[in-house]
């Protein structure tokens, strides 16, 4: 059998999982589909939402700049997202960070590109009428 991790609950004994399992019970009832969730369903999620962010942390600590200054970064964890095939599906949900300034240049850049296309697109319409 695998090594079982544990966590220290208040009262001193050992759990097998480290999440609450309250508030993954609040997770999963806030889906309309689920009308009750039992224990062994319930702690099958809880050991395995943190077996899946363990990985993610490992796979991100190792290829990212973690090992150099010894610290798990969130730019670690959105690059990972980016450019793992296997985490793909969070590229959303932990996007590279940008300054405001930055994005507020992008904007004025995509309306600028926007009125020059609606500008076109206005001046082949006049032509065609006459």
């Amino acid at each position: 059998m695998a090594d079982v991790v544990t966590g220290k609950e208040k009262g001193g004994e050992q759990r097998l999982v480290s999440l609450p399992l309250s508030r993954i019970r609040v997770i999963m009832k806030s889906s309309p589909e689920v009308s009750s969730i039992n224990q062994e369903a319930l702690m099958l999620t809880a050991k395995a939402t943190e077996l899946f962010v363990q990985y993610l942390a490992t796979c991100s600590y190792r290829h990212g700049r973690g090992k150099e200054k010894k610290a798990l970064t969130y730019r670690d964890l959105s690059d990972t997202a980016e450019d793992s095939e296997t985490f793909q599906f969070l590229t959303d949900i932990l996007p590279k960070k940008i300054l405001a300034s930055k994005y507020l240049n992008m904007l004025k850049e995509k309306r600028e590109e926007d009125e020059d296309d609606n500008g076109d697109t206005e001046c082949d319409g006049d032509e065609a009428e006459s």
